[in-house]
Parts: structure tokens; sequence; C-alpha cells
């Protein structure tokens, strides 16, 4: 995601080969302004307007949608506050109160309408009860759709807020939250998140908040991932960074073998969630969709 001249993180990391993070003043501020100069590119490179950020009153979203306005003028960043329960309703208030102190223009709609007759209507079609995750799932898939509703008729960009530990874990619903057009804090873990935060002005309130994607009630991310993001961190760090095995990550992390096991097979698990679906790449009509064959 971050261009760097690809030395910036290990500029400030050092050349240890232990799971180590950006925590140091200086190494924030020079990726804090990386990633400013990242939105600001990628929204003149698509001739957009702005972006629009999906808030949740949580400290992914709200770091994301404060480097926004640093890098682009609180007038071109919309927030949306979009519950569908009494506790999201509760952490859209808090968004509310963010972005008034952030200067940008907010909106809360209620998905709770939408989710009851997608229900009635889908559900009741196909005949089948939906457990709470495909629940979630829909829900998730509601918020994105309202999300680039916002920017196909303003002209914006979608600012996802899924962090670097999401995006390797499959933390995230495919063409849910993990559909953006940039994630400007995509490149920082969890752990990364937390020391930047402070630094760009988010509340502390926020930041110690338990993290959770809030679908559904008393939903947290380390319940369902079965580790502190701490953790969790150290063992991507190694495995995916470092490319260390499973035996030495968790040796290194002090953790069971089984822990790094699980991580491990979360990541390789969500390969698919990382990439555009494949194609079985026909003669000359390869796979890579990124290759640009002219110029103008």
């Amino acid at each position: 995601m971050l261009s760097g001249d690809d030395t910036t993180f290990e500029r400030y990391l050092g050349e240890s080969e232990g799971p180590t993070f950006l925590t140091t003043g200086e190494g924030l501020d020079a990726v804090r302004a990386e990633i400013v100069e990242f939105i600001r590119r990628t929204v003149v490179d698509a001739n957009a307007d702005g972006v629009v950020v999906a808030m949740s009153g949580g400290i992914d979203s709200t770091l994301t949608a404060a480097l926004a306005v640093e890098a682009l003028g609180s007038d071109r960043v919309l927030g949306l506050g979009l519950p569908a329960s009494k506790t999201d309703s509760v952490h859209a208030r808090e968004a509310r109160t963010i972005a008034d102190g952030l200067g940008i223009e907010f909106h809360e709609i209620q998905l709770r309408p939408l989710l009851e007759a997608f229900e009635e209507t889908v559900g009741t079609e196909i005949g089948e009860d939906a457990d709470r995750v495909a629940t979630g799932n829909v829900l998730a898939r509601l918020r994105m759709l309202c999300a680039y509703y916002a920017a196909n008729t303003r002209s914006l960009l979608v600012a996802g807020t899924s962090n670097r530990s999401e995006l390797l874990l499959g933390y995230n619903t495919k063409y849910g939250d993990g559909a953006a057009d940039l994630f400007p804090i995509g490149d920082l873990y969890k752990t990364e998140v937390r020391s930047l935060a402070p630094r760009v002005g988010v509340p502390r309130r926020i930041v110690s908040k338990p993290p959770t994607g809030g679908l559904w009630s008393g939903q947290t991310d380390e319940t369902e991932l079965g580790a502190e993001y701490r953790t969790l961190d150290r063992l991507l760090r190694l495995l995916v960074d470092r490319e260390y095995d499973i035996e030495a990550a968790a040796e290194r992390v002090d953790v069971p073998v089984e822990t790094a096991e699980d991580v491990a097979t979360m990541y390789l698990d969500a390969a698919h969630k990382r990439t555009l679906p494949p194609m079985p790449g026909i003669g000359e009509r390869n796979a890579d969709r990124s290759r640009q064959p002219f110029y103008r």
C-alpha cells in the first residue's frame, strides 16, 4: 500500500529479525506523512472530489477519517454512521461526536429496516434460517452498499478502514468491509494503529475501546480471533513479513505451537479475500488484470 521508496518501514523498524513494530515518534510521523500523501495522490489520480468513510466510533475508522481530513481538508471527507442495533447507535453517536470534532459532514443511516427487509424477502425465498455469521455478513455488505451509494452520487472514493492484521487474517467480510477504493491504514498492524492514533489526535477513550466489528451484540475481534492483537501481530510479523516457520515463530513469541498454527491457517485460508476472483487465463487472455497494455 505505502510506497516509501521501499525503505520506510525497515528504516524505522531496524534490522531486527524479531516481531518489531512502528512505535517511535520519528517513524510514526514519517509513516503518517506517507499515508496522508497516499490518500491525496489516490484521490487526485482518480479525479475524485474526496472520500467517504464508514465511521463506527472505533479506532480504525476514526484514524482513517482523521488522516483523510489531514490529506484533503474537512470539506472533502464525508462520514457515515451505519447502526443496526441499540449498541450500534451508541457507537454512531460517538462517531458523530468525532465527525463534529473533525469538522466533516456526517449522516447517520439506520440499517435495521434494510436488514429486516432483506431477511424477509431473500431469506423467505431461499427458505433457510441464516446464522449470525451470515446475517453479520449481510450487515457488513449493507454498510458498504451505503458507502458506495454516497461515493457514486458525490464523486467520492470509499476509504476502507481495515488494518493489516485484519486483512492478513481475513477478519473482514468479502465485498463488505473488505471492499474499498483505498485502505489508508492497510499496511499498519493493529499494534501500530494503536501507536499512531494518539499522535493524530484520536481521543484516548477511542484508543482504549475493545475492538469490534459490530456485527452482533457482544462481539469482539479478539474473542473471535482467539488471541490478543499483541500476540496475533507478533506472529504475523514473523510468519508473513520475516518468513519464519511455525515452530520458530511460536518459540520467538513464546506461545504454543498450536496458536501459531491457527494464525498461519487463518492467513492461508484468507488468501481469496486478498486477491481478485480467479479466472482460467485462456490463451493470451491471461489472469494478470493489473497489466496496462496502453498509455494515454
